[in-house]
């Protein structure tokens, strides 16, 4: 089941035997044999690429489900649920991860030096248990599940725009306002296309000139005075703060959006998790954001 994990996330059986120190003939022995057990055929090979087939992609969620299922049994009888051991994964937006995980991650890490550390950074929600996720960092409302969270703290979807671009421009007194102001829109999944304001709601209407499928792209042409985009208070708070872009219609904007520390509800969570979410969440809650 390990190399099939693998194989199925490196898309290659020499890498996959790379990776796990074995040979590629073992490798595909492996992955024989659970096809012969299954009776399905679980990789759609081609001379240029291996992809799960569809019943492959579901008996690879099942085998990363068990394995994780293994690993806690294996953790809980060896003692390791009472001091951090083996790889902790953590998950995280991007941005984000960049400015407040990685460095969280790699303290926590020279405190204990037991532990190996793997971050994914992606602007979409990933599953915990079929990724192996210990611990995932989550901006905006949380659906319901079984899984335990932990709120530390809110962020603002603000709008602003350089000083310059207001010399020029004038400010916004109203969300109305922005049809007749130069907006940059980010499409990029973890931001809205629609510009939502308080107290109703209600999306303002907009004329954007351009688009840009990176947050820090729209950014970046804030700054240089184009025109005003609407980023998450902390995406630009280092700019706020050295005066290069400035916000505006501040006493409009809609209800702040909770981050939580979120990971999978558990028997016997393991040290390592337990220890990273009571690091992360007193860190995380002394931000400024």
């Amino acid at each position: 089941m390990k190399v099939l994990v693998r194989v199925s996330e490196t898309a290659s059986f020499a890498e996959a035997a790379r990776q796990l120190h074995m040979s590629p003939p073992a490798v595909t022995r492996a992955v024989a044999f659970l096809e012969d057990a299954t009776g399905a055929r679980l990789f759609v090979r081609s001379t240029r690429s291996v992809k799960l087939s569809e019943a492959g992609r579901r008996y690879a969620d099942d085998c990363k489900r068990i394995l994780a299922e293994i690993d806690e049994a294996e953790a809980s009888a060896g003692g390791s649920h009472a001091t951090p051991s083996g790889t902790l994964t953590i998950t995280a937006p991007v941005q984000f991860g960049q400015l407040h995980i990685m460095p969280l991650m790699t303290e926590f890490l020279d405190i204990h030096k037991g532990l190996t550390g793997r971050v994914l950074l992606f602007d979409r929600i990933v599953s915990l248990v079929e990724e192996g996720i210990d611990v995932a960092i989550r901006i905006g409302r949380l659906q319901d599940s079984d899984q335990t969270a932990i709120k530390v703290g809110n962020v603002r979807r603000v709008v602003c725009g350089a000083p310059s671009y207001f010399e020029r421009h004038g400010e916004p007194r109203t969300p109305a306002d922005l049809a007749n102001h130069a907006t940059i829109v980010a499409t990029g999944s973890s931001a809205s296309i629609d510009w939502h304001f308080a107290p109703d709601g209600a999306a303002a209407t907009l004329h954007p000139r351009l688009y840009c499928n990176t947050v820090d792209a729209a950014i970046a042409a804030s700054v240089t005075g184009w025109g005003l985009s609407r980023p998450l208070s902390y995406q630009v708070s280092r700019h706020i703060a050295s005066g290069r872009l400035r916000l505006t219609l501040e006493d409009h904007e809609e209800a702040p959006l909770p981050i939580h520390v979120v990971h999978a509800e558990a028997r016997h969570v393991s040290a390592k998790t337990r220890a990273f979410v009571d690091f992360a969440v007193a860190k995380l809650r002394a931000l400024e954001m």
